[in-house]
């Protein structure tokens, strides 16, 4: 391996370790902070937060981002051991060039995710995906064994692993330091709440109050004025159609209503009222850019007479970069069968407008903005706090009810 190529897969690897090690730092603080906001969080677009909290930032629930600070890690201390002989040089570079090419697969995935699917840009993410690919070309270059002579070279090299102290030591680190960030990992807020074997609710013995409980008191709360029908728990959700962040929400939360629907029946309510960032319904937002959110969110109350505004709203989601007028049209006669959207539209976006005003009360500033049992949360919350929050209210409520 030539010098420069050496320094320039060594600096990369710096370079992509850093910024992992930030996203990294950044998950950690989402995950334990339910307050925090990133300093990479821009606008809707442009978020860290947005791509950490969605299903591709985490495998097998350790964020992406660590596991990327490992792999550069690795690169970084196989580059650093070359240069003490030909064949182990040439074992190195077999080693770094399965390594890059795992990595660029990965990288180019993740990017198809973020950009396409996602509609999402992670800046930290961006100056990974370009230390990666960095790394693969020059990988390239390095001199490498044949592959069919990894397997018997790869249990050479192991046992030079071990008979060596200092490297034996780097490698202990190494995995030891790996571990230990996995296990830092914040744990899930743990709930007050305790079902016993007939369903009854319990407050478990000793509970105190939570550090997520002083953050959820500290938040501010309105009065809105729509029906509880019922339910301990009211959950509001001001929402357009065409945000990437509003999907990624329906799709994460839609999993934990259902879970308390299983548990307590009837207890939490969500009710979702329109909010579209389009000036064509919504005065307050001159800037918008979501040019379909206002026909969306039109075709899903129109579904909703054929009882079909689930799969409606599900159809949206999954084609918000296409959302037009026409698209939207198109789509309510596919999902719900319907073709008078254009003899509908004024008067059904008249019910839009009354929505918009009630969110004029919170005031929305964003969407998603959620307001739980009056609580006002813009952006929404990670899955396992918003989990804690319904809980909390539901606990309050059924204790005040039972007074």
């Amino acid at each position: 391996m030539s010098a420069r190529v050496r320094g320039g897969i060594l600096l990369l690897a710096l370079v992509g370790f850093v910024a992992a090690s930030t996203s990294t730092w950044v998950h950690y603080q989402l995950l334990a902070d339910p307050g925090y906001t990133s300093f990479c969080d821009i606008n809707e677009n442009v978020s860290c937060t947005q791509v950490y909290q969605s299903r591709f930032g985490s495998f097998g629930g350790i964020p992406v981002a660590l596991l990327g600070a490992s792999w550069f890690a690795l690169v970084g201390l196989l580059t650093l051991a070359t240069g003490r002989s030909t064949e182990l040089d040439e074992n190195l570079g077999s080693y770094l060039l399965v390594l890059s090419t795992l990595g660029l697969a990965v990288v180019l995935f993740l990017g198809y995710a973020s950009f396409m699917v996602l509609g999402a840009v992670c800046v930290l993410c961006v100056v990974v995906y370009v230390a990666t690919i960095g790394i693969f070309v020059l990988s390239g270059a390095v001199s490498s064994a044949p592959l069919m002579a990894m397997p018997a070279r790869t249990a050479a090299d192991l046992g030079r692993l071990v008979r060596s102290p200092a490297a034996a030591t780097v490698a202990v680190l190494y995995v030891g330091l790996t571990v230990g960030a996995v296990i830092a990992l914040p744990g899930e807020p743990t709930s007050a709440l305790s079902a016993d074997t007939d369903g009854a609710v319990e407050e478990s013995p000793g509970s105190q109050e939570s550090e997520f409980e002083r953050f959820w008191d500290a938040q501010a709360r309105v009065e809105l004025d729509v029906p509880r029908e019922g339910a301990q728990v009211l959950v509001v959700k001001f929402n357009d159609y065409q945000c990437p962040s509003c999907a990624q929400t329906h799709r994460a939360y839609e999993p934990v209503f259902a879970r308390f629907e299983s548990s307590h029946p009837g207890a939490i309510r969500q009710h979702v009222l329109d909010y579209p960032l389009d000036p064509e319904c919504n005065v307050q937002t001159p800037r918008g850019g979501h040019g379909g959110a206002c026909e969306a969110a039109v075709a899903v109350r129109l579904a909703r007479r054929e009882g079909q505004d689930e799969e409606m709203a599900r159809w949206l989601y999954e084609n918000q970069s296409e959302l037009s007028r026409e698209s939207v049209k198109a789509g309510l006669e596919q999902v719900a069968a319907m073709t008078d959207f254009d003899e509908r539209y004024d008067e059904t976006l008249e019910a839009v407008r009354a929505d918009i005003a009630l969110g004029e009360h919170v005031p929305v500033e964003a969407t998603p903005t959620f307001v739980i049992n009056g609580v006002v949360v813009k952006g929404g919350l990670q899955v396992q706090f918003f989990e804690a929050a319904l809980e909390l209210e539901l606990e309050r409520s059924l204790a005040a009810a039972s007074q």
